[in-house]
């Protein structure tokens, strides 16, 4: 994730916004919970192409 930036002129932040940034660090892959998303099936990952592959490029990828 990124990093807060506090620019000259910018208003101190408050309370509930310190307390709202705490609540959201960055988490482990342990921490997150992912029941919430549907497993992919074969036919939807077989559908998969590298990104370089998904290019409307004319150039040989090869080289």
């Amino acid at each position: 994730m990124g990093s807060i930036r506090i620019y000259k002129g910018m208003p101190p932040l408050t309370e509930e916004q310190i307390r709202r940034l705490e609540e959201n660090k960055p988490k482990s892959d342990d921490e997150i919970d992912f029941s919430d998303i549907p497993r992919m099936t074969k036919e939807e990952l077989s559908k998969f192409k590298p990104w370089r592959l998904r290019q409307n490029k004319k150039e040989n990828i090869a080289s």
